[in-house]
C-alpha cells in the first residue's frame, strides 16, 4: 500500500511492532515465571498502569516539543530495561520490567498522530484506515511476541530473549533520522471541522472503550496460564496468545477500512456483538484444537474497533492530537488493566472458563451501547 512508502509511517508502524512485541512477551515470561493467575493479573495491572497513566503527559509534550525525541526514546527506553528486566533476578528484575513499559507510555501517542495525519496526505483523508494500519503493526507485535517468547524459553531460556533488544536498537536508531524535522503535532482548536460532542457521547465513548479493554486483557493476559494448566507447553500457549493478537491485527484493518465508508458507530455495534460468539464458545469447550480458530477470530472482532476509538477521540477532545490520542489511549489501556485485577482473581477462584462467561457478557453490554455513538455535528 502507498502509505507504506512513506517513510515517516514506515519508522513508526515498525517502531509499533517492536514496541508491543516487548510488550506482549510479559504474560507468557510471568507464566514461564511460575506466577499465579492473581500475580499475574496484578503485576500486569502494575505494568498496565505505568504505561497508561502517564500516556497523556507524553502526548502534552510531544504537541509542544515535537515527536523525534518521545518516538525513538520509547523504543530505546524499552531496549534498555527490558534488557535489565532479563539481567536482573527476582524482584528486582520485575520492577525493571514495570519501568520498560513508560518507553511504551512515550511512543503511542507519538506513534498514534503520525499515522492519522499520513493519513490525511497519502490516503485522501481516509484517517481510520492509517491509522488501522498503524495499529495492525502494534497487534502484529502482539501476535509475533508470545510466540517468539515461548519459542525462545523453550529452546534459550531467559537470556535467549536478549535477542529482542537487539533487533530493537536500529529501530529506534531510524525514528531519530525519519522524525529529524521534529513538527509539533496540530492542536484540537486549530483544525477546520472541529467535532462538538455532548457529554453523553464522551461517557458512552469511554464505557464501550473499557469494556472492550477489558474483554481483550482477560483474553491476553490470562489464555497463557488457562492453556497451561490444562497442560500444553511454552510453545502452545505462547502461540495461543499470539493468534489471539493476531486476529486483533486483521481485524483492526478491517474495523478501519470499514469505519472510513460505513457509520462508525455500526461498525463497533456489529463487531463486538459477533465476536461474543468465539468468546461463548471458547468458555464451553475447554482444551480442544477447535480453539486455535475461536482465539483468533474473538482477536478478530474485538480489535476491528481499536482505529475507530482513537479517531473519534482525536476528533472531540480539545488540545493537542497528541494529549488526545494519550488520554483515549491511556483511558483504554487503564481500564482494562483494573479490571484485569477482578477477573484473575476470578479465574483463580472460578476458573478461566467462568471469566470467559463474564467476558460474552462485557461484550454483549458494549455493543448496543456502540449504537449511540453518533457521529458529532461539526462547526464550518
Amino acid at each position: 500500500m502507498q502509505i507504506f512508502l512513506n517513510a515517516i509511517f514506515s519508522s513508526v508502524a515498525l517502531g509499533h511492532l517492536m514496541v508491543d512485541i516487548f510488550n506482549s512477551s510479559r504474560p507468557v515470561l510471568l507464566t514461564y515465571l511460575n506466577l499465579s493467575d492473581t500475580e499475574i493479573a496484578v503485576f500486569s495491572s502494575i505494568y498496565i498502569w505505568a504505561s497508561a497513566l502517564t500516556q497523556p503527559l507524553f502526548g502534552y509534550m510531544s504537541d509542544r516539543l515535537g515527536p523525534r525525541w518521545l518516538a525513538a526514546g520509547g523504543v530505546l527506553w524499552m531496549t534498555v530495561f527490558y534488557s535489565a528486566a532479563l539481567l536482573f533476578p527476582g524482584n528486582a528484575g520485575l520492577v525493571c520490567l514495570i519501568i520498560a513499559a513508560l518507553g511504551s507510555s512515550a511512543f503511542h501517542p507519538v506513534g498514534a498522530v503520525q499515522a492519522t495525519l499520513c493519513g490525511h496526505s497519502d490516503l485522501q483523508g481516509k484517517e481510520t484506515t492509517a491509522t488501522s494500519l498503524f495499529f495492525m503493526s502494534g497487534q502484529l507485535g502482539h501476535f509475533i511476541g508470545p510466540i517468539l517468547t515461548g519459542l525462545i524459553l523453550v529452546a534459550y531460556q531467559i537470556p535467549g530473549l536478549l535477542i529482542l533488544p537487539i533487533l530493537s536498537i536500529p529501530v529506534g536508531i531510524a525514528l531519530l533520522h525519519h522524525l529529524r524535522e521534529n513538527h509539533p503535532h496540530p492542536h484540537a482548536s486549530t483544525k477546520q471541522n472541529q467535532a462538538r460532542a455532548g457529554v453523553g457521547f464522551v461517557i458512552t465513548l469511554m464505557l464501550v472503550a473499557a469494556l472492550q479493554s477489558w474483554a481483550q486483557s482477560n483474553m491476553v493476559n490470562l489464555i497463557p496460564k488457562y492453556i497451561k494448566d490444562l497442560g500444553q507447553s511454552a510453545t502452545v500457549y505462547g502461540s495461543m496468545a499470539g493468534l489471539f493478537m493476531g486476529g486483533s491485527a486483521l481485524g483492526n484493518v478491517i474495523g478501519g477500512y470499514y469505519g472510513d465508508r460505513y457509520p462508525k458507530r455500526i461498525v463497533v455495534a456489529l463487531a463486538l456483538f459477533f465476536s461474543s460468539i468465539p468468546i461463548y464458545i471458547a468458555s464451553q469447550i475447554g482444551w480442544s484444537n477447535w480453539l486455535y480458530l475461536l482465539v483468533p477470530l474473538a482477536g478478530a472482532l474485538t480489535g476491528a474497533v481499536n482505529s475507530i476509538m482513537i479517531v473519534l477521540a482525536q476528533r472531540i477532545i480539545p488540545g493537542g492530537m497528541a494529549l488526545a490520542s494519550g488520554l483515549i489511549l491511556g483511558f483504554i489501556f487503564s481500564s482494562g488493566a483494573v479490571g484485569l485485577i477482578y477477573t484473575g482473581h476470578l479465574a483463580e477462584a472460578y476458573g478461566f472458563p467462568y471469566v470467559l462467561m463474564l467476558t460474552t457478557g462485557m461484550v454483549l453490554l458494549a455493543a448496543p451501547l456502540a449504537l449511540a455513538l453518533k457521529t458529532p455535528t461539526v462547526q464550518a
